[in-house]
This record gives structure tokens, C-alpha cells and sequence, in this order.
């Protein structure tokens, strides 16, 4: 089992945990769609030769974001990250993966 966690702003954020969820994440035992989620603030300067969804090489934004974190069973975290990157509008979106240890 794994732990994912995102960053996307408010206006994507059905869509990328929607993504996620048929990509077989969020499920744990007999529950499903489970995710836990808070919202927050996020900085970013785009550098030169960037296409940034929002702001302009060389300008520090400040966006309203939210953190999703959601579990993923070994046989999909590939397929879940995929998943993610695709439906998330940033260029390059900020994300962790970190194996959960099974006591």
C-alpha cells in the first residue's frame, strides 16, 4: 500500500481526485473514494521557457490550493500517478509517493 499526496488548485480539484479514484486509489478495505484534503496556499515563480497555467515566467505567484492525500494498493500507484499528471492543469505538478508499512 502506498500514500499519495497532491497540491491542485480548488478549480481542478473533483477533477484530479475523480481521475485518481478510477484509477483505483482512494480505497481502503470496504470503503472507497476515501481522501483527506485541506486547503492552503501555494507559491511558485515560473522560469524561463515555462508554459505555467496560471502566472508568467519570472513572477512569484500566490495561489489558493488544496492538499489531497489518498492511499493507493501496489498494483495500481503507477497507473494512479499517471492518472494524476494527466488530469492535473499544472505543467509540473507537485506530488509524493511514500510506501505504508503493513503492521
Amino acid at each position: 500500500m502506498y500514500k499519495i499526496a497532491f497540491f491542485v488548485p480548488e478549480s481542478h480539484l473533483e477533477a484530479v481526485k475523480e481521475a485518481l479514484f478510477a484509477a483505483g486509489a482512494g480505497t481502503l478495505g470496504d470503503y472507497a473514494r476515501c481522501a483527506w484534503q485541506i486547503r492552503g496556499e501555494g507559491q511558485f515563480m515560473p522560469l524561463a521557457g515555462a508554459d505555467p497555467f496560471t502566472g508568467s515566467p519570472g513572477v512569484l505567484e500566490r495561489v489558493p490550493e488544496f492538499k489531497v492525500e489518498m492511499v493507493c494498493a501496489d498494483d495500481c500507484i503507477a497507473t494512479a500517478v499517471a492518472a494524476l499528471r494527466q488530469a492535473h492543469p499544472y505543467e509540473t505538478p507537485a506530488y509524493e509517493v511514500w510506501p505504508l508499512a503493513d503492521f
